[in-house]
């Protein structure tokens, strides 16, 4: 059991501080309803992966050089007529496709891109600890700076705008923070699962919240329990980590939408036959 929590414990830890920025950023990302925006960033870091070991430059280089990209891509192909979720999930799909042949074409790393997809927490050893931790502090730093504007636009962008805040600087340091998060929890989900790890808790915490900040702590609950549940999910049936923890925070998630909609079912029938009677 000892030599089993020695691997593990740096995964667990890692996996729990991620949790402490994705739950209230997810929140955030559903009021904002910028899932869409979330997804073609994440599979952006792919490329920004793919880009640094091919030009042998820092990931987190690589990685922002992509974000900027993609936020100034966005902005250069907005136009009116196309649906924003269309085109985002063109975005995403085509950065997929890009960092891939990257990964696999012009790179040695063929080998890391199932790790790279789906995330590998176990590699993950105590003195990683440290950065991820620190990362973490300064995204909630500035999510804490921005969280009033946030859920002002959130709440009524028109009111917002009256009360002096800044819609378009607000939605740049949204989305560097965001940014910012999907490079740290590459490591841990994968290009393809950061939407999950940031969406699923936030949603299941809406099926049962009453408020904001409700939400909020909902969701840190159960991406911890996902996290907590996914990682050792992942070694008693042999797979990859990042998809034993979305995997969790599904399950987590429909269970939920079940339970709840039975409520709500077994509710209405009850009033429906008491005012038979």
């Amino acid at each position: 059991m000892t030599a089993w929590l020695a691997i593990i414990a740096p995964a667990w830890i890692a996996g729990s501080i991620l949790a402490l920025l994705s739950a209230p950023l997810g929140c955030l990302v559903l009021w904002r309803r910028m899932a869409f925006f979330a997804d073609a960033l994440a599979h952006g870091t792919l490329l920004g992966v793919a880009l640094a070991v091919w030009w042998q430059l820092p990931m987190g280089i690589g990685i922002a050089l992509v974000n900027v990209m993609v936020v100034l891509g966005l902005v250069f192909i907005d136009d009116e007529r196309l649906p924003v979720d269309a085109v985002l999930a063109v975005v995403a799909v085509s950065l997929l496709c890009l960092g891939l042949l990257t990964l696999t074409q012009l790179t040695d790393q063929q080998a890391n891109v199932l790790g790279f997809l789906f995330g590998n927490l176990l590699e993950l050893d105590w003195a990683d600890l440290p950065l991820i931790a620190g990362s973490v502090l300064v995204g909630l730093a500035l999510l804490i700076y921005i969280w009033p504007a946030q859920i002002k636009l959130a709440t009524h962008e028109a009111l917002a705008r009256i009360q002096g805040i800044n819609p378009t600087r607000q939605r740049l340091f949204f989305m560097g923070v965001l940014a910012g998060f999907c490079a740290i929890a590459l490591q841990a989900v994968g290009s393809l699962l950061i939407s999950g790890l940031l969406v699923l808790p936030a949603l299941t915490a809406r099926l049962w919240s009453a408020s904001p900040k409700q939400m909020v702590i909902m969701a840190l609950c159960i991406a911890q329990l996902g996290v907590t549940l996914g990682v050792w999910g992942s070694i008693w049936l042999d797979i990859q980590t990042g998809l034993s923890i979305v995997l969790v925070l599904a399950s987590l998630f429909f269970t939920a939408l079940i339970v709840s909609k039975l409520t709500t079912s077994t509710s209405i029938l009850a009033k429906f036959w008491s005012s038979r009677r």
